[in-house]
């Protein structure tokens, strides 16, 4: 799959309504779709308690007033797939922003889909703090808050993975209206840097909880998949669980094995779905 965007400053056609991620395509395929947006896109350097971080930022180039969302990446790091992930966001009318969360042990960090990048990745999922992590998601939304194109009213996140987990977390910030959390491993189990599990702060989600899992996920138990929605549903959180059978760990992914384009179409269409009901719509 070719690069799409140059991490500087660019401006580039953006398809919304391709069957799937992987026909996502640039310019000269333009005949294959009836829908375009313009995106601009730009790495930028946010403050994360007292250090700065890069970040990927996706946004509409047209002028207006748009809903923002923080995308947290996979142990992979903010590579092109969650880098796609903030563009389509930003085809939807969205300003989208991926910080990188393993910015601390290896600023800039992005592999691909191999065994030693898997190995790797989750050697540095192991150094994460949770409260690092929580300021993190913090310094994208402050970022976004001073930018004139986003609308006030609080962001979306959306997370993948590792990200998955993260999003749960950043689901507890009272800026955060609505969250959509990919197959997060561990909730149940464990925190970033130890303590008690993730769901342990449920009772802190402050809006709206869709969570997406495959029920063939090694990762992910269906036990786990039921203490998370136990715990969603004891507490009053809204939410809805999403379980797609035959589907495995990253099936959103269109650069992994794994992926799986009917639960990933089906997926999408709840995310958006998810960020209209809740988040501030183009003006």
């Amino acid at each position: 799959m070719a690069e799409l965007l140059p991490p500087s400053p660019s401006t580039a056609i953006i398809f919304d309504n391709w069957p799937s991620p992987s026909a996502k395509v640039i310019g000269a395929y333009l005949g294959r779709f009836t829908m375009a947006s313009l995106v601009r896109t730009e790495t930028v350097t946010i403050a994360s308690g007292d250090t700065e971080i890069l970040a990927y930022l996706a946004e509409p180039s047209r002028p207006g007033h748009f809903g923002a969302v923080v995308v947290i990446q996979e142990v992979f790091g903010v590579n092109s797939h969650i880098r796609e992930v903030a563009e389509r966001l930003a085809g939807a009318g969205y300003v989208a922003i991926a910080p990188h969360i393993y910015h601390r042990q290896t600023p800039g960090f992005e592999v691909g889909y191999t065994e030693a990048d898997l190995a790797l990745g989750r050697r540095y999922k192991t150094g994460t703090q949770a409260q690092e992590l929580l300021a993190d998601v913090q310094g994208a939304i402050a970022y976004l808050y001073g930018k004139e194109n986003v609308a006030p009213g609080g962001v979306g996140c959306i997370g993948f993975c590792f990200g998955g987990h993260v999003a749960y977390l950043a689901a507890t910030l009272p800026e955060v209206k609505a969250t959509a959390s990919f197959y997060g491993a561990g909730i149940a189990t464990m925190t970033p840097g130890g303590g008690d599990p993730t769901l342990s702060r449920t009772p802190e989600i402050k809006g709206t909880f869709y969570g997406f899992f495959g029920e063939k996920d090694p990762l992910i138990p269906a036990q786990a998949v039921d203490q998370i929605e136990a715990a969603l549903n004891d507490n009053h959180i809204p939410h809805q669980i999403f379980r797609y059978p035959g589907a495995d760990h990253g099936f959103f992914c269109d650069q992994r094995a794994s992926y799986n384009p009917d639960a990933a179409r089906h997926a999408w269409e709840q995310v958006l779905h998810l960020f209209q009901r809740s988040l501030a719509q183009p003006d």
